[in-house]
């Protein structure tokens, strides 16, 4: 089998390392991939952009590629399943109709509403007076949305009503023209992902990102700082409503507007105090980071998933096994991001931290003349695996001390809220009662 993966990032790393363990996969082909995947067995980087539909196809088309799975959001807003299609190219993905479940929330939320599905009550604006007269009549805090696709970071959580004036008019000059203004949702997020044909679907283990830049989630939302997964929050009850009352409905909303979706529906969600599971935001794709914990939690050989998609058989599919245990994410990001960041740094110790145990995914590097330089906002993905997550987040933290380059930054409280939580110190005792203890235990060992 000869698979292409179409993008450059953690996500797709994770995608190629997973397929490349498999007898069936013979050769992996990644436009343009990085400098993680251009040094894994099987795969080869092709230098490509991601936009050259016409070339992707026809490279495709001479190499005998089985089936195509695109990594990110934007090919697939812009159609690249479609045209693949055309070309008699199998594709993994949703077409550019399916894409707007992503690429617009307005689009996204009124399929929401019409089909039952939980989420938070707003409005959308094309002029920013709109906004900011409606933001003026709410209660803060508030979530100011670009209507398009913004690499994760088009969403501003507001605390007060200045704040969500600002945010309309900070996205305003990044070039949105139109905005949703949303209720703001209390509780904990996860990550839900299903594979679909387009006609049945089947869930993934859940997983928790960290979006924020800061410790404690302070600072600017990012695409993720780091990742844990599976998600105790979702219990097997839980996740049981998900699908009925999330999932199961947004396809048959798909399917009743004729859309072929064939790919990966990610929900995010907003588990509220009471418990009950609401939407935040759909995304078309795997999640990055969150594929860089759930991959290698995968015992199910990850083409056999995808091809049952593609070919329409995912009914027949047997059901997705798992590894047991837990698998942690941390991202080292370059000095700047989410703003302005560097790039070309030389970058070191990665072979240090994989002799640790640790997977690191690249998601924002490139190979120039046998240097691993950075080029990218978010750059590595270190991922360790444990028997719980206490053994996960220390192999995880052990191995990205031993990376460095010029600004490196992480946040070092990922997955930390799962952790157990340490033993209040007890008082001391009195002396008394530490010679009567002692005075029994020794007695009870002499009568063993």
């Amino acid at each position: 089998m000869k698979i292409m993966i179409v993008g450059s990032g953690g996500r797709e790393h994770a995608i190629a390392l997973k397929l490349s363990e498999s007898e069936q996969v013979k050769q992996i082909l990644c436009i343009p991939g990085n400098g993680g995947t251009a040094n894994l067995p099987k795969c080869r980087n092709i230098a490509m952009n991601v936009s050259d539909f016409a070339g992707i196809a026809r490279f495709a088309g001479v190499q005998g590629i089985n089936f195509v799975v695109v990594g990110p959001e934007d090919p697939l807003a812009n159609g690249i399943a479609d045209y693949l299609q055309e070309q008699k190219i199998p594709v993994f993905g949703p077409t550019k109709a399916g894409a707007r479940i992503e690429a617009s929330k307005i689009w996204a939320k009124a399929l929401m509403v019409k089909a039952g599905v939980p989420t938070a009550k707003g409005e959308s604006f094309t002029k920013p007076t709109a906004a900011k007269e409606y933001i003026a009549s709410q209660a803060a805090p508030l979530v100011v949305k670009a209507d398009g696709l913004a690499a994760g970071k088009g969403v501003v959580v507001a605390q007060t009503q200045g704040e969500a004036i600002q945010a309309v008019d900070d996205l305003t000059a990044q070039g949105f023209t139109t905005l949703v203004v949303e209720e703001y949702l209390t509780g904990a997020e996860v990550s839900v992902f299903a594979v679909t044909d387009g006609q049945t679907f089947r869930t993934l283990i859940t997983a928790q990102d960290h979006k924020r830049i800061g410790e404690g989630d302070t600072g600017e939302n990012t695409g993720g700082m780091g990742v844990y997964a599976p998600a105790p929050l979702v219990t097997p009850e839980l996740m049981g409503r998900i699908e009925r009352e999330i999932l199961a409905p947004t396809l048959n909303a798909l399917q009743a507007k004729q859309i072929d979706y064939r790919g990966v529906l990610y929900a995010g969600l907003m588990i509220t105090p009471s418990g009950d599971p609401k939407v935040l935001e759909f995304n078309c794709r795997f999640g990055d980071p969150e594929t860089q914990v759930i991959l290698p939690l995968l015992a199910t050989p990850l083409e056999k998933i995808l091809a049952a998609c593609v070919e329409q058989k995912l009914e027949a599919l047997p059901p997705i096994e798992w590894h047991p245990g837990c698998a942690v994410c941390v991202v080292a990001a370059a000095e700047g991001y989410p703003g302005k960041y560097r790039r070309g740094d030389e970058i070191t110790g990665v072979d240090a931290a994989e002799t640790m145990g640790v997977t690191v995914f690249h998601a924002g590097t490139q190979s120039r003349q046998q240097q691993l330089l950075t080029s990218g906002g978010r750059v590595l993905g270190v991922t360790a695996l444990g028997e719980d997550f206490k053994a996960a987040v220390d192999k995880a933290y052990g191995a990205i001390a031993q990376i460095q380059f010029e600004g490196m930054y992480y946040r070092r409280d990922i997955a930390h809220q799962v952790l157990p939580k340490p033993k209040p110190a007890s008082a001391p005792t009195p002396a008394s009662e530490e010679v009567e203890a002692t005075a029994i235990s020794s007695a009870d060992l002499e009568q063993e």
